[in-house]
C-alpha cells in the first residue's frame, strides 16, 4: 500500500470513530445551536492557528447557516506572520478580549476549536464565555488533550470548560502515517474530522429547527445564485439581515 493510501486508511478510521462515538454529543450541540438561532442569536466560531480553518469553512458559504460568524483574529490565525501566531494564541487575555470585543452575549453561543485543547487563548475564550452565560461547544481531540500537561495557569483544558465536547478523535501528535526510514509521522489528522463534526452539528441544528416549525437562514451556493435570481435574492436578503450584526460580513 502506498503512503497516500495509508493516509486515506488512517483518516477513514478517524472519521469512523467520530461517527461511532459522537452521536450524543452532536445531538446536544445541535440543540444549543438551535436554541441560539431560535432566540435570534449568533453562532460564533473561534479557533487559533490552523483551527481557524474550521471556522472559515462554515462562514458565508453554501449550505451553511447565515447566523454563523467566524471570529478570525488575524494575529492568532497565522494568516499573516504565521510563526508569531503560536505566541499570540498562548498569551493570556487574547481569548477574553475576542469575546468582549465582539459583544458576545448569553443570547449567542460559541463553537471553540482547538485540537490540543491546551493553548491559552481558546481556553480563556471559553472561560470568559462561561462567565457571561454564553454556551460553549468545544471541538477538540480528547485523547490528545489528556496526553498533554496543562499549559493554562488554571490547570484546565478546553474540554474541561465547555458545555458540550465534540471529540474529533485525532491522533496524538496530529500526524497519521509512518514512513520507513523517516523519524516522524506525516499527514495532519485534526482538520478533517473537526470540519465533519461542525457541519454535522449545523446540519442537525437545521433539522431540529424545521421540526420546531421554523425556517432557518441558510445560504445557497453562489453558482446557484448566479443561475437563479431567486437564489440570489435569498442570499442578498440574508446578507442584509446580518450585515450590521456580524462585524466581518
Amino acid at each position: 500500500m502506498q503512503a497516500w493510501q495509508r493516509y486515506f486508511e488512517v483518516m477513514q478510521g478517524v472519521v469512523d470513530r467520530v461517527l461511532e462515538t459522537q452521536g450524543d454529543a452532536i445531538t446536544r450541540a445541535a440543540e444549543i445551536l438551535a436554541d441560539t438561532t431560535e432566540r435570534g442569536g449568533i453562532i460564533y466560531g473561534f479557533g487559533t492557528g490552523h483551527s481557524h480553518l474550521v471556522c472559515d469553512d462554515a462562514f458565508w458559504r453554501a449550505a451553511t447557516p447565515a447566523n454563523y460568524c467566524a471570529l478570525l483574529e488575524q494575529s492568532a490565525t497565522g494568516a499573516f506572520e504565521i510563526t508569531k501566531s503560536y505566541y499570540v494564541e498562548n498569551t493570556y487575555g487574547i481569548g477574553s478580549l475576542v469575546v468582549d470585543y465582539n459583544r458576545i452575549t448569553s443570547d449567542d453561543c460559541m463553537i471553540i476549536i482547538s485540537n490540543s485543547g491546551n493553548n491559552i487563548a481558546p481556553v480563556d475564550a471559553a472561560l470568559r464565555a462561561r462567565e457571561l452565560g454564553v454556551p460553549v461547544i468545544a471541538i477538540t481531540a480528547v485523547g490528545y488533550s489528556d496526553y498533554l500537561a496543562a499549559k493554562h495557569r488554571g490547570g484546565v483544558k478546553l474540554k474541561d470548560v465547555a458545555d458540550v465536547v465534540l471529540d474529533n478523535c485525532s491522533l496524538v501528535g496530529d500526524a497519521a502515517v509512518e514512513i520507513e526510514d523517516f523519524p516522524m509521522r506525516v499527514g495532519a489528522t485534526s482538520t478533517i474530522p473537526a470540519v465533519y463534526l461542525q457541519n454535522a452539528a449545523l446540519v442537525e441544528m437545521v433539522d431540529v429547527l424545521v421540526r420546531r416549525g421554523l425556517e432557518p437562514d441558510v445560504y445557497y451556493n453562489g453558482h446557484m445564485a448566479f443561475m437563479d435570481p431567486s437564489c440570489a435574492d435569498h442570499n442578498d436578503r440574508l446578507v442584509d439581515k446580518y450585515f450590521y450584526r456580524i462585524r466581518n460580513l
